[in-house]
């Protein structure tokens, strides 16, 4: 959900197997946190972040892999 407080699921399908990455950034492009790194199998996926210890505001997760990047705003509402 979005707006979310404080913990949110990223969902994500991958048509095969991938080596992926899910990066958390702030709005000034600071990284904030990398949710998951690794070799994912072909199917639909979910990833937790808990921001219990951000502040409230706007973030961008970065899903990105050899073939794809995805970018997507979640906020933070406390």
């Amino acid at each position: 959900p979005n707006p979310f407080n404080p913990i949110t699921t990223i969902n994500f399908f991958l048509p095969k197997q991938t080596q992926l990455k899910i990066n958390i950034y702030n709005m000034l492009g600071e990284l904030v946190e990398t949710l998951a790194e690794g070799i994912y199998a072909s199917g639909y996926h979910k990833v937790t972040f808990n921001a219990s210890s951000l502040p409230s505001g706007v973030y961008v997760y970065r899903i990105e892999s050899e073939a794809f990047v995805q970018v997507k705003k979640m906020i933070l509402l406390r």
